[in-house]
């Protein structure tokens, strides 16, 4: 199988690249909107990971010609402004999959795979206490590191959250 990440934040990109080369993925990925085409001729994914917002440019743009060049692969548009038109747009277009960010990986592997859980974490159950951690993170991560926010969003105080994130994680 092969990924191609077309994303413009290179750490992002980098976390996913690593990730999925730990899947089985031969990964390779593009930073820039006007590199995407070109390198997705040459490398052949299965499946792709696009971005939404390019630095200046829309991700949506690609989807007709990365159809096109590649019209079996697996087509995912992952974007931190979703909204209702861009998914149905995006869906129109050729996308398989829309994704909101944050979005973390078990759900990006789904959408890419179609397989549920990713192979490591098929036996493993996660707590309670681990759900309501990773949901928190996910939360705070949507409102840019605002407690204030995150708490009005969760529905609890703000000191009850600020203790939750006082806290370690569970392992599980």
């Amino acid at each position: 199988m092969k990924l191609m990440v077309i994303e413009d934040d290179r750490a992002f990109a980098n976390v996913l690249t690593r990730r999925f080369s730990q899947q089985g993925f031969e990964c390779q990925q593009v930073n820039a909107w006007c590199d995407a085409l070109c390198a997705c001729q040459q490398f052949k994914p299965s499946h792709i990971l696009l971005d939404m917002k390019l630095a200046q440019d829309n991700g949506l743009q690609l989807i007709k010609p990365l159809r096109a060049a590649n019209p079996a692969a697996r087509i995912v548009l992952l974007t931190g402004f979703a909204s209702i038109a861009t998914a149905v747009e995006a869906i129109r277009l050729g996308a398989d999959d829309y994704l909101a960010k944050p979005a973390d990986t078990q759900t990006i592997f789904k959408a890419l795979t179609g397989v549920s859980q990713l192979p490591e974490l098929a036996d493993e159950i996660m707590s309670a206490e681990r759900l309501e951690w990773e949901h928190i993170q996910q939360a705070l991560n949507a409102n840019d590191g605002n407690v204030s926010a995150t708490a009005r969003q969760l529905g609890m105080h703000r000191r009850t959250l600020q203790r939750k994130l006082q806290k370690r994680p569970v392992l599980r």
